[in-house]
């Protein structure tokens, strides 16, 4: 019967705890983070706008720079 107790306090703790951390988040920044991991790779950018018809801003990924390219240890 305690774990149930304690199951449950834990369940809700994080649940609250998500909810304060979401509180101040508007629709459009939570679909614009959503878009996130798709933004560096301006190929796969593409095909996620065809396929869900929302706007990825993407990226191009920097070039090495001078120096940084073949550095071995």
């Amino acid at each position: 019967m305690i774990e149930w107790l304690i199951n449950g306090l834990g369940v809700a703790g994080l649940w609250l705890a998500v909810e304060y951390c979401l509180k101040r988040q508007t629709a459009q920044s939570l679909e614009e983070a959503s878009l996130i991991p798709f933004a560096d790779d301006p190929e796969v950018a593409r095909r996620v706008e065809l396929a869900t018809g929302k706007t990825v801003k993407a990226i191009a990924p920097q070039g090495t720079k001078p120096g940084w390219g073949n550095f071995k240890v």
